[in-house]
C-alpha cells in the first residue's frame, strides 16, 4: 500500500488567528483515518485545504505523490468530498441533485443515468429519486449529500462531520456505508467530534486541538501513550488527558 495523502506544514491564518498550525499528516491507501477534535479545532479548514476549496497560508498537500495545487484538475477527479454543510439543492429532485454533481466530472448519457441510480441505491434513496430534496428528513438529506459525492467513483472519500444533527438510525446507516465503501476499496478521511463514531470505524486516529495534531495512532496506541494497561482507560479519557478537555465541553 502506498501513501494516498500527505500534508506538509499545512497552515491557515486569518489575520492574526492561526486556524491550522503546521499540520503534517500521512494517510495510507485503504485506511479509515479519523480526525478527532472539538468544534473549532481546525478540522473543517483542514479538509477544505485538502480539497482545494481554501488556499493554505503556508504548506502543501500531496495526493498520490503529486502536488495537489499543481495537478488539481487531474487529482480532483479522485476525491469525493462530503462537507459538513449540506451541498444539496432543496428545489431539485434527488436524482437531479446527483446529476448536477456527477456531471461536473464529464460523465454523460447512459453512464450518467446509471451512476445516478447506483448512488441513490447505495444510500437507500432510489425509491425517492423523484422527490424534492426539501421534503427529506435531516437524515435523508445527509444521505443524499453522500450520493452527490460518490457518483464519479472517487478513490478518496472525505467525510466532514456527516452525522451532525441526525437521528441514531440515520447515523448508524451512514457509518455502515462508510465501512462498506472502505471494504470496496476506498480510502476514507473522517472528521468528527463524536468519540464513539471515530473509535467504531477508524483504523487510525489523529487528535486535533487548537489547529494542531497532538497525537496520532490506532485507538490502542493512543491509549498506550497514557497508560500501560489499556483496558483500564477509554479513548475519551485519553482525549481528556491529552487536551485537558471533556467531550461535554464542546
Amino acid at each position: 500500500m502506498g501513501t494516498v495523502l500527505k500534508t506538509k506544514d499545512l497552515t491557515k491564518k486569518y489575520e492574526n488567528r492561526v486556524v491550522v498550525d503546521n499540520l503534517n499528516i500521512s494517510i495510507e491507501e485503504g485506511e479509515v483515518f479519523g480526525l478527532l477534535g472539538p468544534n473549532g479545532a481546525g478540522k473543517s479548514t483542514t479538509m477544505n485545504m485538502i480539497c482545494g476549496i481554501v488556499k493554505p497560508t503556508l504548506g502543501s498537500v500531496e495526493f498520490c505523490g503529486k502536488d495537489f495545487d499543481k495537478y488539481r484538475k487531474e487529482l480532483t477527479v479522485e476525491l469525493g468530498y462530503i462537507p459538513q454543510e449540506l451541498a444539496i439543492h432543496g428545489n431539485l429532485k434527488a436524482w437531479e441533485n446527483v446529476e448536477l454533481f456527477t456531471s461536473l466530472y464529464g460523465i454523460r448519457g447512459a453512464e450518467l443515468k446509471k451512476r445516478i441510480d447506483e448512488s441513490l441505491e447505495y444510500v437507500g434513496l432510489l425509491e425517492k429519486k423523484n422527490d424534492y430534496a426539501k421534503t427529506f428528513s435531516g437524515g435523508m438529506k445527509r444521505r443524499l449529500n453522500i450520493a452527490c459525492a460518490i457518483g464519479h467513483h472517487p478513490d478518496l472519500l472525505i467525510f466532514d462531520e456527516p452525522t451532525v444533527g441526525i437521528d441514531p438510525q440515520s447515523r448508524n446507516f451512514i457509518l455502515e456505508k462508510i465501512r462498506e465503501s472502505n471494504k470496496n476499496g476506498a480510502t476514507v478521511i473522517y472528521t468528527s467530534h463524536y468519540m464513539e463514531e471515530v473509535e467504531a470505524i477508524c483504523t487510525r486516529i489523529a487528535i486535533m486541538d487548537n489547529g494542531k495534531v497532538i497525537a496520532t495512532g490506532t485507538s490502542e496506541e493512543l491509549k498506550k501513550m497514557v497508560v500501560d494497561d489499556t483496558s483500564s482507560i477509554t479513548l475519551e479519557e485519553v482525549f481528556l488527558t491529552l487536551t485537558g478537555k471533556k467531550l461535554r465541553d464542546y
